[in-house]
């Protein structure tokens, strides 16, 4: 790129940063000394393939989606919790808002995960031990007791029962009286990745996406802020993926949900803007850095190339991060502080727009509460003291930032041809689809993992407090242990809830959803009905399995 284009590319960028709202902060360094919004190639300079660096706010968005960085609006500190039953994880919500939290996140317990009720025979001593119990709308309404739904984002890491979890947390809004058009936050709802990575689903593929696309459809009409859903890339990193792994099978995620949408008549400028995504932070700082500019920069190519996007928001790749979970060791914990801060780093210097940074102790338990304010105010040190929300894509024009970003990305694309060649049509979907069945991903993923950790026993990458630095004068950490009682209290609730509400409405109405889900009406109004009755998660996720059967996942050797 020529300077004369560069100083127009700048002028555009300075105008919409003037008309823009900013922060009433102070934009010095810690000495007092004024910078600016931005920085870019010295006046009169040609810079040589500048337009895929661009500026903060433009196409391709490398640098970030909006001209002002983070002087118009910092990231949310979205701190992922839950525990025990409804009533305890309330509590931790309300001393993390108190705190200086920005928005809930929702972790569930296995049972919940795998749409199983609490006193399921498969829940015995899972109950509320990685995350929250959620049985029927009424632990919904306990969740977010004192929350007013209408004035906090909720996000809800959940996929294979995603929507009649949604479909509980819009009963617990109604009974705020919350206008649901006002509702914000996002919801999982990711299945490519379960089958890929994390093993939590349901049903075989094509209902679980008749169950998105109904979704996509039924926030898009009634619920326009709320994003339903949240492309998951973590879970893919955590199994195993390196960094252009991460990106690209995320990213052909995403994809194929645009391809659901578009098979559905949806409009890709009114859906798409309605799509986010979850990804990892890892330890290598500036790898994690490059691959979250190389994803904003694919996705928006993707989204007006390939499926013909032309509005603006369309094009954005709004992200969450978490900080690496896997990257905790047992070994000398306090370095966990360390790490989770580095990677929180990364996170901001790429330009997230939410971060959860995870807690020292998770490695061995569930946050303790002592734990859990120190994660959060890692973020707030980031936010307040470091100067990192000043200046828009600060690592910006950095030789090797850059050649880093464009490295990952030409990996991401290489891998993305794969998957479209597998598929036979030219769509990803069908790609997705075939590498599930065929185990093409759990293979790659397989084989990612096995050179790490080899890397790790040969001692080529170090890991302080494992296998190198392994003094330490560190006592054992008091860790928090949810109790047993947890589950008698929960199954004894349960029993009281199954008692108290009407039956027969309630197989009523998980009957008019089944008779709903033969056809291809949109089965949300008839969910939503079923939950509103106190149908619990089992009865709601084993009607339809009756009718959908269950999925297997292929025996690879």
């Amino acid at each position: 790129m020529d300077a004369h284009e560069i100083a127009e590319g700048r002028a555009r960028w300075q105008r919409r940063y003037d008309e823009a709202r900013k922060r009433d902060a102070d934009f010095t360094t810690l000495s007092g000394t004024p910078v600016e919004p931005v920085y870019g190639p010295p006046e009169g300079a040609d810079v040589p393939g500048f337009e895929r660096i661009g500026w903060p706010g433009e196409f391709p968005y490398t640098r970030g989606l909006h001209p002002t960085g983070y002087r118009g609006r910092t990231w949310t500190i979205r701190q992922f919790s839950g525990f025990g039953n409804a009533r305890q994880t309330n509590a931790r919500y309300k001393m993390l808002l108190g705190a200086g939290g920005g928005g809930l996140s929702v972790a569930f317990d296995m049972p919940t995960l795998m749409g199983r009720d609490s006193d399921e025979p498969q829940s015995l001593g899972e109950v509320g031990h990685c995350g929250v119990a959620i049985d029927s709308a009424a632990d919904m309404d306990v969740l977010f007791d004192g929350i007013p739904l209408a004035d906090v984002t909720t996000s809800m890491t959940i996929s294979g029962p995603a929507v009649p979890v949604f479909c509980m947390y819009l009963v617990a809004a109604e009974r705020q009286d919350a206008d649901l058009r006002k509702l914000d936050g996002t919801l999982q709802t990711d299945i490519f990745k379960e089958y890929i990575a994390q093993k939590e689903w349901l049903f075989p593929p094509e209902p679980h996406l008749r169950l998105i696309g109904d979704l996509m459809e039924f926030c898009g009409a009634n619920i326009p802020k709320y994003k339903p859903l949240s492309v998951s890339g973590y879970h893919i990193r955590e199994a195993g993926a390196t960094a252009a792994q991460e990106l690209a099978f995320t990213l052909a995620d995403g994809f194929g949900y645009v391809e659901l949408g578009l098979s559905r008549g949806l409009d890709v400028n009114k859906f798409a803007p309605g799509l986010s995504f979850f990804f990892d932070a890892h330890i290598d700082f500036f790898e994690e850095i490059a691959k979250f500019r190389a994803a904003r920069r694919i996705w928006a190519r993707w989204l007006r190339d390939v499926y013909g996007a032309t509005s603006e928001k369309a094009l954005w790749l709004k992200f969450h991060t978490q900080t690496a979970g896997v990257s905790l060791t047992a070994q000398q914990p306090y370095n966990n502080v360390v790490r989770t801060a580095v990677e929180a780093l990364s996170a901001v210097l790429g330009g997230t727009n939410s971060l959860h940074t995870n807690a020292l102790d998770e490695t061995l338990a569930l946050p303790t509460d002592e734990a859990a304010e120190i994660a959060l105010r890692t973020q707030q040190v980031l936010m307040e003291e470091t100067g990192v929300t000043n200046v828009a894509d600060p690592l910006g024009g950095s030789w090797y930032v850059e050649a880093l970003t464009d490295r990952i990305e030409a990996e991401a694309e290489a891998i993305f041809q794969r998957i479209r060649d597998m598929g036979g049509d030219g769509t990803v979907t069908s790609g997705i689809l075939r590498g599930i069945e065929d185990g093409w991903f759990m293979s790659e993923l397989a084989d990612s993992a096995f050179l790490y950790q080899q890397a790790l026993e040969k001692g080529d990458k170090r890991v302080v407090g494992v296998n190198v630095h392994t003094g330490s004068v560190t006592r054992d950490l008091d860790i928090l242990r949810v109790s047993h009682e947890v589950e008698v209290e929960q199954n004894r609730l349960l029993a009281a809830r199954r008692t108290g509400r009407d039956n027969a409405l309630v197989k009523e109405r998980l009957e008019q959803m089944v008779a709903a889900a033969r056809t291809d009406q949109n089965l949300i109004p008839a969910m939503l009905d079923a939950a509103r009755a106190e149908a619990t998660l089992g009865e709601i996720c084993g009607a339809l399995k009756d009718l959908w059967g269950v999925y297997r996942e292929p025996a690879r050797f």
